[in-house]
């Protein structure tokens, strides 16, 4: 039996129950991994509340690092005693210990802790399909990056540096714009001033960025069109703030010829060799010291709630992880 976290239904923090599930052998293709440290992220909370749609009632989570305990037919990449870490569909990892498919399950370098690992998968590997899979990006290029002292954004600052990428970073206090800047990050704006475009024009010398990074969604998304050079690339990653509204192709062409899209990360690690490739570059950032994992919640699992609570209210910094 493994003490696992599910909601029965949609709604608030109060509807995540916890409560002890069987756990079986893996069958062909899976693996049983037993948990030492499992991350949040704000596609928990899209889920909690329905805005991710999920058949009830069901697990939640999509990010743990443990210890793999057995391995079914097929698998050749993993093997019992391993460490491991993930970032992965089907929901499920705020648990003690489950089952799952093993193809993005990845090999977890000695050097990376547990709770580094299930800090950095979902939230690292993001960063790396933004950087590197998504559109261009080259030494020189310069990236506004919204939310950029959460956990995604700070992991975004120090890669950008790595990669002589100028990066602009919008927080919603003088603090947070710090650390963003304190992590690589070449410039900050706190956007609870005033409206942000502005003040990145002026910072690029009225040309706009190459690419907006925005997770926030509605809140930024005009503004966020304004800050790009003609021909730029908006990439709505995520909807923290709610879900973008319709927008009129028109108005990309007038602002520019602008390109969006709206990637997951899910589509990107959907191939086993892509994703295991992916976690060796996210890996070696993280081993070489250009990337550090900043881990700055903890909450046992049976306090699930109250990091729900804490996400949701912008109260936290950094990554946060549930301690099973």
């Amino acid at each position: 039996m493994a003490r696992t976290v599910v909601i029965k239904a949609f709604g608030g923090p109060e509807v995540l129950e916890l409560e002890d599930r069987p756990v079986s052998d893996p069958g062909p293709g899976q693996v049983r991994i037993r948990h030492h440290a499992v991350g949040l992220n704000f596609i928990d909370v899209y889920q909690r509340t329905g805005v991710y749609p999920l058949q009830l009632p069901c697990a939640l989570g999509m990010e743990a690092a443990g210890v793999i305990e057995a391995v079914g037919d097929g698998v050749t990449h993993l093997k019992p005693g391993d460490r491991a870490a993930y970032a992965a569909q089907p929901p499920g990892s705020y648990t003690e210990a489950r089952v799952m498919p093993a193809a993005q399950v990845c090999p977890l370098p000695d050097a990376i802790s547990f709770e580094e690992g299930a800090a950095m998968m979902l939230k690292g590997l993001t960063v790396q399909y933004l950087f590197h899979r998504t559109v261009p990006l080259k030494a020189g290029d310069t990236v506004l990056f919204h939310a950029a002292a959460g956990g995604v954004g700070l992991i975004a600052c120090q890669w950008a540096k790595s990669e002589g990428i100028r990066l602009i970073a919008t927080a919603g206090s003088d603090e947070k714009c710090q650390m963003a800047l304190d992590h690589g990050a070449d410039a900050a704006i706190n956007y609870r001033d005033g409206a942000f475009a502005p003040k990145v024009r002026e910072l690029t010398g009225g040309r706009g960025v190459d690419v907006v990074m925005d997770s926030v969604g509605a809140a930024t998304f005009e503004g966020s069109l304004d800050c790009l050079r003609p021909v730029g690339m908006m990439i709505s990653f995520g909807n923290a703030s709610g879900m973008v509204p319709p927008v009129s192709l028109g108005t990309l062409a007038a602002k520019g010829s602008l390109q969006i899209t709206r990637p997951t990360l899910f589509t990107h690690i959907a191939r086993h060799e892509d994703c295991q490739a992916m976690a060796q570059h996210l890996f070696g950032k993280v081993t070489s010291g250009a990337v550090k994992i900043r881990i700055d919640q903890r909450f046992p699992l049976d306090q699930v709630a109250d990091a729900h609570r804490a996400l949701e209210s912008r109260a936290t910094t950094g990554a946060t992880v549930l301690l099973p």
